[in-house]
C-alpha cells in the first residue's frame, strides 16, 4: 500500500451495501480494508478488489474484540444480518452485532481518533404512524416482535453511538437506511425485489403478501453510497435518512416487475407477515440541506440493471438458492 493515504475500515464488506462501498473507497484513492465472517455476506462480492494493493480483508466476527494494525482514519459499520429471514434464523446475532459489535467498533474509533458512521435503517421507525418519515419521527416498535432483533438492535445502536459522541467526543455519522436495491443482493434473502426477480427467472408467480396495498421506497444503490459518502465526510452528528422518497405499493411494483421482465406469471397473494411496515416513505429534507444529496436513478433504469444482474445468475445459483446454514451461529 502507498503512504499517504487515509485508511477505511469497512465491517460487513463482502455484503450487498458493503462490497459497494468498498468500491467507491478504492475508487476515491483510499485504503481499505474490509472485514467479514461470512454469515450472510459472500466474497464473490468483493473477490475482484483482492488484487489490489490497497485492499486487505479479514475474515473476522465484530463482536468479537476488534483490532486493526496501524492508522485508522474512518470507520463504516455495516456488519448486521439484513433482511427479515436472517432475523428469524440468527435473532442473536443480530441483536449481537447491532449492540457488543458497535461497542466494539465505537471503542476502536476511540483508540484510532477515527470517525465512525454506523449503518441504521429505517426499521428505527417501526410500522410507522406519521408519513413520511423524518427523523425527528421516535418510531412505532414492537419490541418483542419477530422483527424486533433487528429494529431494537439498531435503536440500542444509535443510543450507543451518540453517547460515544457526547461523552467522549468522538466523531459519529448516524445513516437512516431506506429500501435499497441493485446488484449483489442476495436472491434468497426474503426481502421484494429479489424475491421478484427470482420468480420472474423461474417462472414462477410473483408473491405478494397481504392485499399489496403497503408501500416502500426503493433507492438504487450508487444513490445510496454515494449519500453515505458525503453523510461521513458532513459535519452532521446527528441520524440522517438516506433513501428514495419515490413511494410505489408492492401490488403497483409487482405489476412493474411483470412488465419490465417480460413474464407471463400471475400475481397470488400470501398472508402478510407479523409487524411488516404498511409504509414506508424518507423525508429526505435534511439530507438535501446538509449534504446536497438526493436520488439521481430513475427507478426503471434501476430495475433495470438489477435485473441484468440476476439474469447473469448461473442455473445452480437460481434454483439451488438455498439460505446458508446458519446453525452454528443460532445459539450465540
Amino acid at each position: 500500500m502507498k503512504e499517504g493515504k487515509k485508511k477505511v475500515l469497512i465491517t460487513g464488506a463482502a455484503g450487498f451495501l458493503g462490497s459497494h462501498l468498498c468500491d467507491k473507497f478504492i475508487a476515491e484513492g483510499y485504503k481499505v480494508v474490509g472485514m467479514d465472517n461470512l454469515i450472510t455476506g459472500d466474497l464473490k462480492n468483493i473477490s475482484h478488489l483482492f488484487k489490489l494493493e490497497d485492499f486487505e480483508f479479514y475474515h473476522h466476527d465484530v463482536t468479537k474484540f476488534v483490532h486493526v494494525p496501524g492508522r485508522v482514519d474512518y470507520i463504516m459499520h455495516f456488519a448486521s444480518p439484513a433482511s427479515p429471514i436472517d432475523y428469524l434464523k440468527i435473532p442473536i446475532q443480530t441483536l449481537k452485532v447491532g449492540s457488543l459489535g458497535t461497542h466494539n467498533l465505537l471503542g476502536l474509533a476511540k483508540q484510532k481518533e477515527a470517525r465512525i458512521l454506523i449503518a441504521s435503517t429505517s426499521e428505527v421507525y417501526g410500522d410507522p404512524l406519521v408519513h413520511p418519515q423524518s427523523e425527528d419521527y421516535y418510531g412505532n416498535v414492537n419490541t418483542i416482535g419477530p422483527r424486533g432483533v433487528y429494529d431494537e438492535a439498531k435503536r440500542f445502536q444509535e443510543s450507543l453511538t451518540m453517547a460515544y459522541h457526547r461523552f467522549h467526543g468522538l466523531e459519529t455519522r448516524i445513516a437512516r437506511i431506506f429500501n435499497t436495491y441493485g446488484p449483489r443482493m442476495r436472491l434468497n434473502d426474503g426481502r421484494v425485489i429479489p424475491a421478484f426477480m427470482g420468480q420472474a427467472l423461474r417462472g414462477e408467480d410473483l408473491t405478494v403478501f397481504g392485499d399489496g396495498s403497503q408501500t416502500r421506497s426503493f433507492c438504487y444503490v450508487d444513490d445510496q453510497i454515494e449519500g453515505l459518502y458525503r453523510l461521513l465526510l458532513s459535519d452532521y452528528s446527528l441520524p440522517v435518512n438516506i433513501g428514495n422518497p419515490d413511494e410505489i405499493s408492492i401490488l403497483d411494483f409487482a405489476e412493474e416487475m411483470v412488465g419490465l421482465t417480460g413474464s407471463e406469471q400471475k400475481i397470488i397473494y400470501k398472508e402478510l407477515p407479523k409487524d411488516d411496515p404498511l409504509q414506508r416513505q424518507p423525508d429526505i429534507s435534511l439530507a438535501k440541506e446538509i449534504l446536497g444529496w438526493e436520488p439521481q436513478v430513475d427507478r426503471k433504469v434501476g430495475m433495470k440493471k438489477t435485473f441484468e444482474y440476476f439474469k447473469g445468475l448461473t442455473e445452480e445459483e437460481l434454483y439451488n438458492s438455498e439460505h446458508k446454514d446458519f446453525s452454528k451461529h443460532n445459539r450465540l
